[in-house]
């Protein structure tokens, strides 16, 4: 970004990949995403198993630091996404946390916004129009990953993250789990408390999909190791 390529970021969570095999548009912004975090316990501990030191980000891990370094770098900002009430609340609490972040443009979207249709196109221009070099996209899945991956194809150098409801724990509109739950990787149960209707059939989706994974993970492993065997070597080889 601060070469003038720009970039957009995802945080990958269970429900990412179940709406990335029913959603072809969404794999291919995937699939162009610059930097991708693991975002959940499932994801982690699924990661770790070809990459060891893989750790956990959250778009709400995301938001502080990059604003903190935004602060430091001079770099304006901007918030789309959410409604107008949390983003004036949680704008107000960051530019006292940072006196000095240039947030230079705000905007919440029309219910119903489709990153796809002309008002999504001219949302953009103005965003790119303000000089923010940093959008922090507060849209959910697959909508801000959509209008990122959109954006990032017509504008070059500015960065586009997407940090979901980021901007409502910060001014309370949702509670984010206690940090102990988090550090057991509990927070989906968090949330599932929280708002049982809403998430209840996501998250049965999502476990189903876990379980397909895991499954797959283990009868691959078990056919490479009878691969290595019938060939006479041995799997510590």
């Amino acid at each position: 970004m601060l070469s003038g390529l720009g970039f957009t970021f995802a945080t990958l969570n269970l429900d990412h990949l179940v709406k990335r095999r029913a959603h072809r548009a969404f794999r291919e912004a995937y699939a162009r995403a610059t930097l991708v975090s693991a975002d959940g316990a499932p994801v982690v501990a699924l990661g770790r198993r070809q990459a060891p030191a893989l750790s956990r980000t959250t778009g709400a891990d995301l938001l502080r630091p990059l604003c903190a370094m935004a602060e430091r770098e001079g770099l304006p900002v901007a918030f789309f996404g959410s409604t107008e009430q949390v983003l004036g609340g949680a704008t107000a609490r960051l530019r006292k946390e940072f006196p000095e972040l240039r947030i230079a443009f705000v905007e919440s979207p029309a219910f119903g916004f489709d990153p796809y249709s002309d008002e999504a196109a001219e949302g953009g221009a103005r965003i790119v129009a303000s000089g923010a070099k940093l959008v922090f996209l507060c849209l959910g899945a697959p909508k801000q990953e959509l209008f990122a991956d959109r954006l990032a194809q017509i504008h070059a150098g500015v960065g586009f993250i997407g940090v979901g409801a980021a901007v409502d724990f910060i001014v309370g509109a949702q509670t984010r789990a206690p940090r102990a739950l988090r550090r057991l990787g509990l927070e989906w149960l968090w949330r599932a408390a929280s708002n049982p209707r809403r998430l209840a059939g996501r998250y049965a989706q999502c476990a189903l999909l876990l379980a397909r994974i895991v499954i797959e993970q283990r009868l691959f492993a078990a056919t490479a190791s009878r691969g290595v065997h019938r060939a006479g070597i041995s799997p510590a080889e």
